[in-house]
């Protein structure tokens, strides 16, 4: 099973940094914070979904 609370924590924190980086004016730093925090995301829940399949 998917562990959404810790993909909410990773994004929420990377949601958190990327708005201190934009009010810094590094908003191509946020974008890629949000890029990976969503790449890292995703790769929990398919992992997750194969791991799933596999029982």
């Amino acid at each position: 099973m998917p562990n959404y609370p810790k993909m909410y924590a990773i994004l929420c924190a990377a949601a958190s940094e990327a708005i201190d980086r934009i009010g810094s004016g590094d908003s191509a730093g946020a974008v890629n914070l949000l890029q990976n925090a969503l790449s890292e995301a995703e790769d929990l829940y398919i992992c997750a979904e194969d791991e799933r399949k596999k029982e």
